[in-house]
C-alpha cells in the first residue's frame, strides 16, 4: 500500500511549490478563523443586549403586578428601551454595509405615507455634468428617483421631496448619469436631520417626553408613534457619542475642574421600582479669571455614587478639583498626589443658613455675616487675572479667614457637641484645608456654583420625565444633555447646532477634526 511519502513528487521545485501552497492555505484558514471568532463575539454581545431589552419589556408588560407600570410610566420606560435597540441597529449597520442596504429597503417598504395636506418643498439634485462619459454628447432625461422625508420648520411641518433626475445618452446604450442620493442619519427612514434635532431639543432642552411629542404631531394630522421617535433619538445619540467622548476627554485633560453628582432615577423592572443611579457632572468655567478655555459641562451616567465611579471617571485628570464636601472626593485626593482638592464655601454657608432661617440663631447669623465678607472680596476681583485675584485675597481675605477660624473654634468649645450648630461648625473646620485653597491659587473659585447651575436642567428633566427607562436611555440622556447645555453656555441655538452637526457627521466628517463640532467651535465658525 502506498504511503503519503510515496505519493510525493521527487522534484524539489514541485515539493517547494506544494509547501508554499500549504503554508498559504493554513495562513488563510487561520485568518478566517480569527475573523469569524471576532464576528461571533460581536454577535453574542449584541444578542445579550437584545435579550436584556426583551426581558425588561416582558417584565414591564407581563410581570408581577408589583413590576408592572401604569400607562404613562410605561410610555416613558419604552422610549429608552427602544433607544437602546436603535443604538444596537445603528452600530450593526456601520459594521455591515449589506445589512444597512437590506434594512434601508425594509424601512422604505414599511414606513407610513406622509399626509397630503403638508406643503412639499422640491429639491432637485442634478449630476455635476450631463455630458455622456463616453462621447461627451448631451444626455436626455429618462426618469428620476423621488423620495419623501418628514421635515420641520418652527410651527410648521413640511415634506422634503427630493428629485434625482436620470440622464441617458441617445448614442451610447446603457450609459446613465444620476446624482448620488444624499447621506441621511437614518437611511430609508422618514425624518430629516432637522426633524431629529427638533425631537432632541424638545425632549432634552424643553423637557417634553416623546409620548407628548407624538401627541402634538397627531394634532397636526401626522401619525408618528412614540416608539418611532425613540428610534430616531437612539440613532442620533449613537452618532453623537464620539463627540461627547471627545468633549469629556477635553475637560479631563485640563488642570482645573468642577465636579458634582446628581440623582438619575432609572427603571428597574425586576424590583418593581426605579433604582437611584447618578449623573456625574464635570464643569469647566474659566471666565472669572479670564482663562482661555471655553466654558463647558459634560454629564456621565453611572449606576452608583461610590468611590469606584469617581476613580474611574477622574483617572486621567490631574490638577485642582473643586467639589462639595462629599467624602469620596476627599478619599480620591488622599490617594493621589496629583489631585488637589478645593472645597465649596456655599455648602459650608448653607449649613448656617438653614439654622438662621429657622429663627433665633445668633452664632449661625454671625457666621453668615463673616462668610459674606469673603464674597464681597470675590465680587471685586471677578474677571481679573489670577495674580491680581491672589494678591487681593492675600491682603483682604486671608485676615478674614484667620479670624473666622479662631471664632469658629471658640464657639465650638462653648456649645453642646451634639447640637446642629456644632455640626455646622465641625463641617467647616473639618474641611478647612480645602475651603482655604483659594488663597493659594487665583484660578480657584470660592464655591462650586458653576457645576451646581449645570445640574439644574437635569433636575427639571427628571421632574418632567420621572425617570430614565433603562441604562441605555440614561446614557443617551447624558450625551444629549451635554451638547444642549454647552449650547446654552455659548448662546448657541441647539436646534440649528444639532441639525448642522448631525448633517456633517452623516456626510463623513473626519474624526481627526471632531473638535470643530463642539458648540464653542461651531459658534466661532458661524460668527466668522
Amino acid at each position: 500500500m502506498d504511503t503519503v511519502l510515496d505519493s510525493l513528487p521527487d522534484d524539489a521545485e514541485t515539493l517547494r511549490a506544494m509547501l508554499l501552497i500549504e503554508r498559504a492555505t493554513n495562513a488563510e484558514i487561520k485568518a478566517r478563523t480569527v475573523a469569524l471568532t471576532a464576528e461571533l463575539e460581536r454577535l453574542q454581545a449584541q444578542a445579550a443586549r437584545y435579550e436584556h431589552i426583551i426581558a425588561q419589556l416582558r417584565r414591564l408588560t407581563f410581570g408581577k403586578r408589583s413590576e408592572q407600570m401604569d400607562k404613562d410610566q410605561l410610555q416613558l420606560a419604552l422610549e429608552d428601551l427602544q433607544q437602546g435597540a436603535a443604538e444596537i441597529e445603528a452600530q450593526e449597520e456601520k459594521d455591515d454595509p449589506q445589512l444597512r442596504t437590506h434594512r434601508t429597503r425594509q424601512r422604505r417598504a414599511s414606513r407610513p405615507s406622509l399626509p397630503g395636506h403638508l406643503p412639499r418643498v422640491d429639491v432637485v439634485i442634478e449630476p455635476k455634468t450631463t455630458a455622456c462619459p463616453c462621447c461627451a454628447g448631451a444626455m436626455h432625461r429618462i426618469g428620476e428617483d423621488v423620495s419623501e422625508r418628514l421635515d420641520v420648520v418652527p410651527a410648521q411641518y413640511q415634506v422634503i421631496v427630493t428629485h434625482r433626475p436620470k440622464y441617458a445618452c441617445r448614442a451610447c446604450e446603457g450609459k446613465v448619469v444620476q446624482a448620488p442620493a444624499p447621506a441621511r442619519l437614518i437611511e430609508g427612514g422618514l425624518p430629516t436631520e432637522r426633524m431629529v434635532a427638533n425631537v432632541l431639543v424638545a425632549k432634552y432642552a424643553d423637557h417634553t417626553p416623546l409620548y407628548r411629542q407624538a401627541q402634538g404631531l397627531a394634532r397636526q394630522g401626522i401619525e408618528i408613534d412614540r416608539s418611532t421617535l425613540a428610534f430616531w433619538t437612539g440613532y442620533a445619540a449613537a452618532e453623537l457619542e464620539p463627540l461627547w467622548r471627545h468633549m469629556r476627554e477635553s475637560l479631563l485633560s485640563g488642570d482645573h475642574l468642577f465636579v458634582d453628582e446628581t440623582r438619575a432615577p432609572v427603571l428597574d423592572p425586576g424590583r418593581g421600582r426605579t433604582k437611584t443611579d447618578y449623573f456625574w457632572t464635570l464643569a469647566r468655567d474659566d471666565r472669572p479669571w479670564n482663562g482661555a478655555d471655553p466654558p463647558a459641562v459634560v454629564y456621565t451616567y453611572a449606576p452608583g455614587r461610590g468611590a469606584d465611579h469617581a476613580v474611574s471617571l477622574l483617572k486621567d485628570f490631574s490638577g485642582v478639583l473643586q467639589t462639595d464636601g462629599y467624602a469620596v472626593y476627599q478619599g480620591l485626593a488622599k490617594a493621589r498626589n496629583d489631585v488637589v482638592l478645593a472645597q465649596c464655601w456655599a455648602h459650608a454657608r448653607r449649613k448656617f443658613f438653614d439654622l438662621a432661617k429657622g429663627g433665633s440663631a445668633p452664632i449661625a447669623t454671625e457666621a453668615l455675616a463673616r462668610i459674606s465678607q469673603l464674597y464681597v472680596v470675590e465680587a471685586d476681583v471677578r474677571g481679573h487675572e489670577p495674580p491680581v485675584r491672589l494678591a487681593a485675597r492675600a491682603e483682604k481675605s486671608a485676615p478674614l479667614i484667620e479670624a473666622l477660624k479662631s471664632w469658629l473654634e471658640d464657639r465650638r468649645a462653648q456649645i453642646r457637641g451634639g447640637s446642629p450648630t456644632a455640626e455646622a461648625i465641625r463641617y467647616a473646620l473639618s474641611r478647612w484645608a480645602g475651603l482655604t485653597r483659594f488663597l493659594e491659587d487665583g484660578r480657584i473659585e470660592l464655591d462650586t456654583n458653576a457645576v451646581e447651575r449645570a445640574m439644574r436642567p437635569i433636575a427639571l428633566n427628571r421632574k418632567n420625565s420621572l425617570f430614565a427607562g433603562s441604562d441605555e436611555g440614561a446614557h443617551h440622556w447624558a450625551i444629549l444633555a451635554t451638547l444642549i447645555e454647552c449650547c446654552k453656555l455659548h448662546a448657541v441655538n441647539p436646534q440649528a447646532y444639532l441639525e448642522d452637526i448631525l448633517t456633517r457627521l452623516v456626510n463623513g466628517h473626519p474624526q481627526s477634526k471632531i473638535d470643530q463640532l463642539t458648540p464653542w467651535a461651531w459658534r466661532q465658525a458661524s460668527a466668522g
